[in-house]
């Protein structure tokens, strides 16, 4: 629960700190690098992570990942640059990787399934509470004493949970014999890495070719990569997985999912503040609303699993999911913040519904040698489809707007706006704000809440197919489903 938290914690502390970091170290163009290329390297090596755990133990790659993380942040709260803050940044991210997914398959692990149920709830809350508190902490570490701090106070907690990890958790001796799929891994990276900062650059100006060239790279390449996994005899990410229907339910919904959701609410914070006109602490609590209804229905569906079958948790989780979406996709400048937070909460029930039960399904449904790379792959796919989610909105949103100002009637006004087409963020800076004129910045306003508005429609459309894919899922419950157990539904079903 420690390095929850402290992986958690990482992921939103740091926002509130950026803007005294660039005033230290200047180098406010490489700002998006600093969360960009932490959130790469986190993303690419979980699957890593995750197999090598199955074939040589926990304990060994949870304390790699501990020491990574804390060296890491170390190196950030002494760099001097904002080019050796990125590249540390790359070294925390790289130890990030381990600590979520290692962490939640210990406790598959170590528990049984009534108790897994209950712990796994337990760390779905230690997640959203790190969430929560992450911008607040930041804000006042920063404030009272020095960005710095924002790293070095992960110092005591990595240590502590490297400390209890090396101490207390025992295994059973490897007896795997299987090398590391070497080929497979650098293929895996190197493909990621391609795709995501493809999508990162893709709504940015005059770089569509690039992108797109990376796009297709990336694409040739995970292509590769599946070519050598079904060829040898010990892939870093199994393919026979994928032929499992409760293994393939899962990763399709957290695709699907994670697209729709981080997709969507990755704008949120633009609507609030930049459509309704409020501040960003304002703005901040639609998003306390959603880790809110995630935490609370993660607990919930954690002890829901015993007594009902996974697939009715999880539909009912994605009709939450939609029904928010789509009352999110008519939103408008008439609506109040009260409204947004009750939706925020109403998609949070959704994800906590159906997040947490597909985790405990895919660790109760694999023996061990397995359970680290299939419970890393639920995380994995998710994180997939929140950066092409991110993506595909962000360019849905810049398309609109082109487009929607490019009718205006007032050549005068459209040339004014022109600025306002490529950064639309320019309307949450009171400094712009204050030199447009009212009736230039109503229109401002409206043209952004349109383009949200075709952004959360968007989100609807995605949560329609994991929806869908929730009915993948088989019927059986956590009793019955278990490992070894044949893939068929059972007959009572």
């Amino acid at each position: 629960m420690l390095g929850m938290f402290l992986g958690a914690l990482e992921a939103t502390v740091v926002v509130t700190a950026m803007p005294t970091v660039i005033s230290s170290l200047g180098g406010l163009e490489l700002y998006s690098w600093v969360f960009s290329l932490y959130f790469l390297t986190t993303t690419v090596t979980v699957p890593l992570w995750g197999r090598l755990s199955d074939l040589y133990g926990r304990r060994f790659f949870y304390l790699a990942g501990i020491i990574l993380f804390v060296s890491g942040s170390m190196a950030c709260g002494l760099s001097s640059s904002m080019t050796q803050l990125i590249i540390f940044r790359a070294v925390q991210g790289t130890g990030a990787g381990a600590l979520i997914p290692l962490g939640m398959t210990i406790i598959g692990d170590i528990f049984p399934l009534e108790r897994r149920a209950r712990m796994q709830g337990l760390f779905s809350g230690v997640w959203g509470l790190a969430s929560i508190l992450g911008p607040p902490v930041g804000g006042f570490v920063t404030d009272q004493f020095s960005w710095r701090w924002v790293f070095f106070l992960n110092l005591p907690f990595g240590i502590l949970a490297g400390a209890i990890i090396a101490i207390a958790l025992r295994e059973p001796k490897s007896t795997h014999t299987q090398r590391v799929d070497y080929v497979g891994a650098g293929l895996l990276v190197l493909s990621l890495s391609a795709l995501f900062i493809g999508l990162d650059q893709w709504g940015t100006e005059g770089s569509q070719g690039l992108s797109s060239l990376l796009v297709v790279l990336a694409l040739g390449l995970l292509l590769v990569f599946w070519l050598v996994q079904r060829r040898i005899p010990d892939p870093i990410l199994p393919l026979h997985l994928f032929r499992d229907r409760l293994f393939f339910a899962a990763t399709a919904n957290g695709l699907f999912s994670g697209m729709a959701l981080f997709g969507a609410i990755s704008f949120i914070p633009l609507f609030v503040q930049g459509v309704l006109g409020t501040t960003a602490t304002e703005a901040g609590y639609s998003m306390t609303a959603l880790m809110a209804g995630w935490v609370i229905f993660s607990v919930i569906s954690s002890r829901l699993i015993l007594v009902l079958n996974y697939r009715t948790i999880v539909i009912t989780g994605m009709v939450f999911l939609m029904g928010g979406f789509f009352v999110l996709s008519r939103v408008t400048s008439d609506s109040s913040e009260r409204e947004i937070q009750i939706l925020m909460f109403v998609v949070g029930m959704g994800m906590g519904l159906s997040a947490i039960p597909m985790v405990i399904a895919v660790q109760n449904r694999f023996p061990r040698e397995f359970r680290g790379v299939a419970t890393s792959a639920t995380q994995f796919f998710r994180t997939i489809g929140a950066s092409v989610g991110i993506a595909i909105m962000g360019s849905i949103m810049a398309r609109d707007m082109l487009s929607r100002l490019s009718r205006l009637r007032s050549p005068s006004q459209a040339k004014e706006l022109a600025y306002f087409a490529h950064h639309p963020d320019a309307i949450l800076n009171p400094a712009y704000k204050s030199q447009i004129p009212a009736p230039i910045m109503e229109t401002l306003r409206e043209v952004l809440g349109s383009a949200l508005q075709d952004v959360f429609f968007t989100g609807f459309v995605v949560s329609i197919l994991a929806f869908a894919s929730a009915f993948l899922v088989p019927r059986g419950s956590a009793h019955d489903l278990r490992e070894n157990q044949p893939l068929q539904e059972p007959k009572q079903a």
